[in-house]
């Protein structure tokens, strides 16, 4: 008898089992502070090997991870694409393939897109609420794809903010947004327009080049920086990476990976676990940066969710 064949979870199942962002929120703390302990803290992850699609501008990104305490192992496959023209696919697909750490075998294939938005909203959650002022009341999102969807819920859930405005380069999109989301949303017609004022700043974009500038940006403030996960890529600028304290989620990807922090040369002041293990101060009195390239033991104890909470409703 060989093993059973693995299920297949597709993403409105993956929906089903993690309608919000901040069921992770547990898993994540223990994953980010476990990744940052190093050997001790029991998670095998290489920095993802990304394969060039040179022809069509896509990449397709390999993210392995093992972590002992959740006894998890899992890789995820992920492309992205700048669909410059064809809008109705999107930039980011994934896969997550679940193993049985015990024998390698595979137990499950699930839907890695809704796991990739809800995971990476919820880290930049918790490094918001670390890292944010104390009085923040603007929140601002650049960018209106699948993430600025997800980390618009899952910070409407978790802080409670006087107003939010969003910037997008193709300004019906953004429009498009605001009519969306269940709460008041400000339009604004320039990326400047609307990070002037924010107390919390979130770069959810494809952009190849700086779109948010240090010069814009208001002592104290925090910002996380989601897109740019490659080495020629930018969203912030020099002024802004050298003139924050810089919190990365793992040094060596964002060394290998963020064009914001190599181009930059910004160092590096702590990884986002140190923070949560209390190794090192958050300092949310100073305007700090959370560059989030995304981790794949991140992956790992979201699929693990999802396939614990299915295999319970089997």
């Amino acid at each position: 008898m060989g093993s059973a064949p693995p299920v297949f979870i597709g993403a409105e199942e993956v929906e089903k089992h993690l309608h919000r962002a901040s069921l992770l929120l547990p898993a994540l703390e223990a994953a980010l502070a476990n990744f940052s302990a190093g050997a001790a803290g029991g998670v095998v992850q290489p920095v993802r090997a990304v394969v060039p699609v040179p022809p069509h501008g896509g990449f397709l990104g390999v993210m392995p991870a093992y972590s002992a305490v959740d006894d998890a192992l899992t890789t995820k496959l992920v492309t992205f694409y700048e669909h410059k023209k064809d809008s109705s696919v999107p930039s980011h697909q994934a896969t997550v393939l679940l193993f049985d750490p015990r024998n390698g075998s595979l137990k499950a294939v699930i839907d890695g897109s809704v796991i990739t938005a809800k995971r990476t909203a919820a880290v930049s959650a918790i490094a918001t609420k670390l890292l944010m002022p104390a009085f923040a009341e603007v929140l601002c999102i650049l960018g209106a794809g699948v993430q600025a969807y997800s980390h618009y819920d899952i910070f409407m859930e978790l802080f409670t903010f006087k107003e939010v405005r969003i910037w997008n380069r193709t300004k019906e999109r953004a429009v498009k947004f605001a009519s969306s989301v269940n709460g008041p949303v400000q339009v604004c017609s320039s990326a400047q327009e609307a990070v002037t004022g924010a107390d919390v700043i979130i770069t959810v974009t494809m952009a190849t080049t700086p779109i948010l500038f240090g010069d814009w940006v208001k002592p104290g403030a925090h910002i996380n920086a989601v897109g740019a996960s490659r080495p020629d890529w930018r969203e912030l600028d020099d002024e802004l990476m050298k003139n924050s304290v810089l919190f990365v989620d793992s040094r060596e990807a964002a060394l290998t990976e963020s064009g914001d922090v190599i181009l930059s040369g910004a160092d590096i002041f702590a990884e986002l676990g140190e923070v949560v293990k209390g190794t090192k101060p958050a300092l949310p009195e100073k305007r700090t940066v959370f560059k989030s390239l995304g981790m794949a033991v991140e992956d790992t104890v979201a699929a693990k969710f999802v396939y614990d909470s299915w295999s319970a409703g089997n």
